[in-house]
């Protein structure tokens, strides 16, 4: 599936729009890590370390399992 969209002439490349996209769908919990390595054209290991780079976890905890995994510790 493609998608397009018209933007207004911006001075970012393609590739640059397509990992900010892929940042804030995984950011806000929309896509997963694998899922937004996709949209970026990136590894996951590769979308991990620009995360890591930009101050963002690539590891996403569910509240519940972050609580049952600190009441196991």
């Amino acid at each position: 599936m493609g998608i397009s969209v018209e933007l207004p002439e911006l001075n970012i490349k393609e590739d640059e729009i397509k990992l900010l996209l892929a940042i804030k769908l995984f950011e806000d919990g929309i896509v997963s890590l694998g899922k937004a390595a996709e949209i970026a054209g990136y590894s996951e290991k590769a979308l991990g370390e620009v995360l890591i780079h930009r101050g963002i976890s690539p590891i996403k905890y569910v509240k519940l399992d972050l609580d049952k995994e600190l009441k196991n510790a």
